[in-house]
Parts: structure tokens; sequence; C-alpha cells
């Protein structure tokens, strides 16, 4: 059913300021829901996980109910998921236990399209090991995948794909799916950045062919954190380092240190919030449901504000790939990102302007470190705010 967006506004207490928010892509405001939860678990009784007294037990529900809640958000293994600082701070630490095991002769594959999370750790631990990398582009004039690339450059002696399955950037959704085959087909295995996608999309790990799947909750309405997705079995043959006395069983040897259990409760609520705008018997199908009503939402608003970009000569956009998130990046004939940006600001419209991390695709768009302005809508993004967008941009041309 369509998305009651006004009765879904009024649960983010940040919306009252009046700023028309449009940097969803680097984090999401938060419904009162979950601030509420992380408030309630870190002032009640608290402490290290067990099961003796309520304390215990309070920091063991929140830990198992995360679990579950980004298992059911990405029909995951609950055994599989492993809680962390950030989508960054994730792949860094698997870069480093992946690449233990490689050497030269064998290589790995990144992209030009990704955020650099999932560029660097890959190409400073293939470095370390003395291993290749090679690189998949795309075309700046579809912002398409190159899928050719990748067949090109898999070969028996790749040990992984590093794949973003949405740009932050452009948007540009690549085909996960037929990634993952062709990765599988050569004896790889796929290391999937789904930080904007999770944002977007109903995910499926298992449908897309994810080997590893990171995304993080501030992008969907929770807090500040990340999540990677894998199956137990894969993690079985991990091994990290750690502490001596540290617990060796699976996800938990990946999480270094007691966990924060209030942080853990936000994103449970996050899950839960999105899963309350949806129809369905499970939470997994409320939030399928959920991201259906969502993306038919930021449709309508997008295919609006394409409308009107297109009446404005000076305007490029872009965000071009068939299959894309609501995020639009635009640049200008005669004047900067940043102005647009500025000017925007002074007007309680909140349009960032970078390269947004996505350092690769911002050189190969030609547009290297300044980058563009960049569009995101969001769940909470309603008709008021695009016209204002728009009046903005106009104004600022005017």
């Amino acid at each position: 059913m369509p998305l009651d967006v006004e009765s879904l506004r009024s649960h983010f207490p940040a919306l009252s300021s009046g700023i028309a928010h449009f940097d969803g892509p680097g984090g999401t405001q938060t419904p009162g829901v979950v601030g509420q939860a992380i408030a309630d678990t870190l002032t009640s009784p608290l402490s290290i996980r067990g099961s003796s007294v309520a304390s215990e037990r309070n920091a063991d529900a929140a830990v198992l109910g995360f679990r579950q809640a980004m298992a059911d958000l990405l029909n995951a293994d609950p055994l599989g998921i492993v809680y962390g600082r950030s989508a960054t701070a994730l792949t860094y630490d698997f870069a480093k236990h992946l690449s233990a095991g490689w050497g030269p002769g064998d290589e790995v594959i990144v992209t030009r399209l990704d955020h650099d999370c999932n560029v660097r750790p890959w190409v400073q631990a293939a470095e370390r090991q003395g291993a290749v990398v090679r690189w998949m582009s795309f075309d700046p004039q579809t912002s398409e995948l190159d899928l050719d690339g990748l067949r090109a450059a898999l070969r028996p002696a790749t040990r992984l794909v590093a794949v973003t399955a949405a740009s932050n950037l452009l948007g540009t959704m690549p085909d996960i799916a037929a990634i993952a085959e062709l990765t599988h087909d050569s004896g790889a295995l796929l290391y999937v950045d789904g930080v904007h996608y999770a944002a977007h999309a109903s995910v499926d790990v298992q449908a897309l062919g994810a080997d590893f799947f990171v995304c993080s909750p501030y992008k969907f309405l929770g807090p500040h954190c990340g999540v990677l997705a894998a199956a137990p079995a894969l993690l079985e043959t991990l091994v990290p380092e750690k502490l001596l006395p540290s617990t060796n069983a699976v996800p938990e040897r990946f999480e270094l240190g007691t966990l924060p259990y209030e942080m853990l409760a936000g994103t449970t609520a996050a899950v839960d919030f999105t899963a309350a705008l949806g129809d369905g018997g499970s939470r997994r199908e409320q939030l399928q449901a959920a991201h259906h009503d969502i993306g038919a939402h930021e449709a309508s608003l997008l295919k609006i504000l394409e409308a009107a970009l297109a009446e404005m000569p000076a305007v490029t956009v872009h965000s071009r790939a068939a299959v894309r998130t609501s995020t639009l990046l635009l640049t200008f004939a005669d004047r900067s990102a940043a102005d647009a940006s500025r000017f925007l600001a002074g007007r309680d419209i909140l349009v960032p302007a970078s390269n947004f991390y996505a350092i690769e695709a911002s050189n190969v768009l030609g547009l290297g470190d300044t980058g563009g302005l960049r569009v995101g809508l969001a769940p909470y993004t309603n008709l008021d705010d695009v016209r204002r967008l728009i009046e903005g941009l106009t104004a600022f041309f005017g």
C-alpha cells in the first residue's frame, strides 16, 4: 500500500527543524523509538553477557536480538552476523583475515564504481602480500559497470572480487547475482558493499550470492555502526587475531572487546520501525513489503525531480544507470557544486557536495576531488522537500 509519509515523518524529532534533508546517502535521520531503545538499554541494568541476573540477561538479549533483526533484514543466518564500528572498519578487518593466505601470483579485483572503503583495504592488503590488483571500471556515459571487464579480469588466480551493490555516488545498482555467478565459477569469493543498497532495497544475501555483505545501520534509520553478514561455515575458515581468553565461537571471535549493547538495541529498533511500515506475517515479510512501498514512494519523487532537472540546461545529471537508487549526482555548466550546496543550505536545504569517498568513480567522471552535488532521497522525503529543492536550484541559477 502507499507509504503514509506524513505519518512516518511524525516519528522523526529532527525533522521539526525545518531542514529538508537530501543527505541520506551520508546518513539518515533517526526515529524517536531508536533513540529511546538506546537510552533504555543504556540505563537499564546492564553488564557483561550472561544468564544469572537481569543485567547479564539484558546484555545477552540485546546481542541476540540484534543478530536476529539483521538476519531478518538481510535474509542471513543470525550466527553469521558480525558487529563492527563501521563498514570501513569491518572491511579492513576482513581484508586482513582473508589476505592472510594470499601471496605472489594471487589476484584480487576491485572496481572504480565503489566507495573507497571497498577498494583501499583490498589494494593495501594485496600490496602487503605481493598479490596483483585488477580493476573493473564503468562507462561514464551510462554509469554502468563493465561486466565484460570482469569476465576478462577473472582467472584461476583470482581470490576475491570486491564490488558495490549500489554506488553511493551515482546510485548505480550492478547485477550482483550475475557477478556472483561469474566470481564463483572462477573459484573466487565475493565481498559486497551493501551500505547504500540496504537503504533502498530489500536485501537477500542468499539470492545475491554474496559471500560477505557489509552494511551500515545509520544509513537506514539506525545508529552509527556496521554489520557484516556471511555464512557461519565460511566464517569458521577464518582465524582472526584475538585475545587468548576471548571466545573462539563464530561470530563472536570477530568482535573484539565488549559489544556496545545500546547500539545493538538501537539497530534492532530501526529494523522493527521499518518492518512496522509493511504488511505481512513474519518480520522478514513485513520488511519486504515496507521496502516495496518505500521504493515506490522514492521513485515517484525521483520522477518529479528528474523532470524538473531536465528543464535546467545548466545541470548535468551523471546518474544514468538503468537500475539505480533514488540518488542523483549533479554538476553545473558555470557554477561549482560547492556553491550550489552553500546556496541551498542558506535555505535550510541540505544537499552536500563532494566525491563522498568514491574517489575512483569521481576520477572516471572527470570530477576529481571536487565531485558533485549529491541529491539523496530517503523514506521521510516528501513532496514539499522536493519542491523546495527545485525552487532552490531555480533560484541558484536565476
